[in-house]
């Protein structure tokens, strides 16, 4: 069955403009991204098949590159970029701070800053917020990607840019690609070195938070720091 064969108001489009986008299913979405079907596919057929390309559902497009769905026959490199490119920037949107002034007393709304993309990762993501005197966020910096070590997580390498931006203070966060957000000794190990660091550069740590999926451990709330 083609779009146009379905009743008026359940074709994608028309159903998102009479009722929202949030009463639409995955399939539904990614069918209006997707535009145009084949001759022998619809645009909801498409989306489907793409949605079924790994168990994960639409959680595997987090991660997923224009070639991989272009293996589906009808997905051309246009169609794949578009819903790429969406998946990115819902991504943006999701940590991006808005103009009210996040309460970085509180670790939830510092975790709920990131835990849209950083739940998804499938590898260790080491992130730094700088904080001015009045602690706002400054600016948010990506330091090294990999397993987290001393190794890798260097003072020398994290303190560098709070250094040259004047940061008073720096919170910490990264993720457990695993979706256990509880420390391991080595997480331990490493920010207490890097708060130790802190302290002979006049720089306070406030916090490391570890992003699991959908949940996370707050240094400070665990009096681990």
């Amino acid at each position: 069955m083609i779009i146009k064969d379905l009743p008026m108001e359940e074709r994608p489009r028309e159903k998102m403009i009479s009722c929202g986008a949030s009463l639409l299913s995955n399939a539904e979405l990614l069918a209006i991204l997707i535009g145009t079907g084949t001759k022998n596919k619809s645009s909801l057929d498409l989306a489907n098949q793409v949605l079924s390309i790994e168990t994960d559902g639409i959680r595997y497009l987090t991660d997923c590159t224009p070639e991989e769905i272009c293996r589906i026959s009808g997905m051309g490199i246009a169609k794949a970029c578009q819903i790429i490119s969406a998946i990115e920037l819902g991504k943006r949107i999701a940590t991006n701070p808005r103009e009210k002034k996040i309460s970085i007393n509180n670790p939830d709304s510092i975790a709920s800053l990131f835990m849209e993309e950083m739940r998804y990762y499938k590898k260790e993501f080491f992130k730094v917020l700088l904080l001015n005197s009045k602690g706002e966020i400054i600016s948010i910096e990506k330091t090294s990607i990999g397993d987290l070590s001393s190794t890798i997580v260097h003072p020398r390498e994290i303190f560098c840019t709070p250094i040259r931006r004047s940061a008073a203070a720096v919170i910490f966060v990264h993720n457990h690609p695993s979706g256990n957000p509880i420390p391991s000794q080595e997480d331990i190990d490493v920010t207490n070195r890097l708060v130790e660091a802190g302290k002979i550069l006049g720089i306070k740590v406030l916090d490391h938070i570890v992003i699991g999926d959908g949940i996370y451990v707050s240094f400070k709330e665990k009096q681990l720091i």
